[in-house]
């Protein structure tokens, strides 16, 4: 990279912009320049009506002073408040991550978080604002999540949030993040109520129809400070680990209204009454569909819900056991053409809408990864019947397959050797059941869902109880995207707080995702922060012609790419940031020198 100069003439008087330029070699003769910095113009003439001025903080005084720019190979008179920079010695310093941290900070801004948060944590005798230390580790966690001495001892300095914050390493200090934490848990459930009302304004969300589900994190470490840190069951396959329970509502857009911690050990029929009661404090008695999978309500609760004075609706899956108990009451019914691919049966018994559905995708889905469980089995089966190996270790080896197997297994019919008989050819035997197979293709693909919704569209049933997906996908992106487990934090207020900021992060994800469903269709919020990414922020750096340094932080020109993704999302990117004039230390002050 060097420094370019453009000349152009104005008023009768040439001017100078310079610009930071990368070299290309776009053919085997041809280079052409990218321009990565613009830093405008600097004064060539003392005449005042052409004499450019700004703002530059200076931090031996700690205050802005307006100055003229000048080159070292101008003259100016002594009336004249200027600075003369060498431009030959231009450095380039420091580049640090600044796209995605700026649009980290924008959603930040747009969900009203810095008032909210203001008023919440108000300053006090600290040198940061908790608001900003709070920004820092949701944006962190955002885009590239890490634990709060990662952020101090490494990520910190490599973005550009200092400049955003308006401030400096104080913010990113180890105690004052984790001091941050233990200030934010009293404050949740006003901070449902504030984004509550920020999804209504931004998006015009109604609530009236909401998904409701469970998952858990496990803990790294003993946990032994933890009091909800319990065994139970465990949806990340680690039961050999302490976790929690994660109760979450959101509404069929992906906005999450509230959440809760449970202890590891909770029942999923436990939690659910908790949250309708919740849910009619803040938003009022009124009609409102909830949607959730089987296993999570229980036979008392949905008897409660569907009393009409509650106006509370359900729409819930059932396990398939349930689809051969009623058999009778669908077998002979038409099936009704809902979509492409997807046909319901429906009826009504004792108050409910029964609504049987066949969806030829899932089906096909289903067939598919039972017969690769099974052929994977018989592979393993026909290696032990050529090896031949003694008793014991062939039960071992059988038993390791039944787990990899699951219910795969189930379709098979084993003869093992007894206690006292050699493993032989016809001692050792399998075969595939074929008709239990064929019955349960035929009946794969099916689901039989449950609603009070009586007078409903079944093809609106089905298609909501599809969008349960979503928040599986936002179970997901906490998890994996935004790095909620494993937790290591050893303190249980801590790690409800570590929760919280994962919660945030998603928050500004959402929001990010619905402005791209609204103005850039197609977008995924993974790729505008990918495109953002490349967009970095230096320090322009000129020596100066009394010994001092002129600092010029300045944000990479955004590619045409990344134009048109600010275009399309009706963003603007920030002004630079104000230059700075630094005293230059000496390379091996005085007291480095003695021996």
């Amino acid at each position: 990279m060097h420094l370019k100069i453009h000349r152009r003439k104005k008023d009768g008087k040439e001017h100078r912009y310079f610009s930071i330029v990368e070299s290309r070699r776009v053919s085997h003769r041809r280079v052409v320049h990218r321009t990565v910095v613009y830093l405008g113009e600097i004064n060539d003439s003392q005449q005042a009506a052409w004499r450019k001025t700004l703002e530059v903080f200076d931090e031996n005084k700690q205050d802005f002073t307006t100055l003229s720019l000048f080159p070292e190979d101008r003259e100016i008179a002594d009336d004249v408040d200027a600075l003369q920079v060498k431009l030959g010695e231009m450095q380039l310093k420091r580049p640090r991550a600044f796209g995605g941290c700026w649009l980290g900070c924008e959603l930040w801004r747009q969900l009203q978080l810095e008032e909210f948060w203001q008023s919440q944590l108000p300053e006090g005798r600290e040198a940061v604002p908790w608001e900003k230390v709070l920004r820092l580790l949701v944006v962190n966690r955002l885009l590239d999540p890490g634990s709060e001495f990662r952020v101090h001892r490494q990520w910190f300095d490599q973005t550009a949030m200092a400049d955003l914050l308006g401030t400096d390493f104080a913010v990113a200090e180890k105690d004052r993040l984790y001091r941050c934490l233990d200030r934010l848990l009293e404050h949740k459930q006003a901070l449902f109520e504030h984004l509550r009302q920020r999804w209504q304004d931004l998006f015009a969300t109604q609530f009236d129809v909401l998904f409701y589900d469970l998952t858990s994190t496990y803990f790294e470490g003993e946990a032994e400070q933890i009091p909800k840190a319990k065994r139970g069951y465990s949806r990340d396959h680690r039961p050999d680990c302490l976790q929690v329970i994660i109760a979450l509502v959101i509404t069929p857009e992906g906005f999450p209204l509230a959440y809760e911690v449970l202890d590891g050990n909770t029942s999923d029929r436990t939690t659910l009454r908790s949250f309708l009661d919740r849910i009619e404090r803040m938003y009022g008695q009124a009609r409102r569909v909830w949607i959730m999978d089987r296993g999570i309500p229980t036979e008392a609760l949905l008897t409660e819900m569907r009393n009409p004075a509650r106006q509370t609706f359900y729409l819930v899956g059932t396990p398939k056991g349930r689809v051969n108990q009623h058999e009778k009451k669908w077998l002979d019914l038409p099936w009704q053409q809902i979509r492409e691919a997807v046909q319901v049966k429906l009826y009504e018994h004792e108050g409910e809408l029964y609504v049987l559905a066949k969806s030829e995708g899932r089906q096909a889905k289903e067939n598919a990864m039972r017969r690769k469980r099974l052929a994977r089995l018989l592979r393993k089966l026909r290696a032990m019947r050529r090896s031949l190996p003694k008793r014991d270790p062939l039960l071992l080896r059988i038993g390791a397959a039944k787990k990899e197997a699951g219910r795969a297994f189930g379709f098979v019919t084993l003869r093992v050797p007894q206690t006292e008989e050699e493993v032989t050819g016809q001692t050792f035997t399998f075969a595939v059941h074929k008709e239990k197979l064929r019955k349960a293709e035929r009946r794969d693909g099916h689901y039989l869902l449950r609603s009070n919704l009586t007078a409903e569209d079944p093809a609106v049933l089905w298609e909501r109880y599809v969008q349960l997906t979503h928040i599986e996908a936002a179970f997901k992106a906490m998890k994996s995207e935004l790095g909620l487990r494993p937790i290591y934090h050893q303190l249980g207020h801590r790690v409800e707080a570590h929760i919280l900021v994962a919660f945030l992060a998603y928050c500004l994800l959402v929001t990010l995702k619905n402005r791209l469903q609204a103005l850039a269709p197609g977008l995924t919020p993974k790729a505008v922060l990918d495109t953002l990414a490349s967009m970095q922020m230096l320090d322009v750096t000129f020596p100066t012609t009394d010994g001092r340094r002129l600092v010029m932080p300045r944000y990479t020109q955004p590619t045409p790419e990344q134009k048109l993704l600010l275009h399309q999302l009706q963003l603007t990117l920030p002004d630079q940031p104000p230059p700075r004039i630094q005293v230059q230390p000496d390379a091996f002050p005085a007291g480095m020198l003695r021996l």
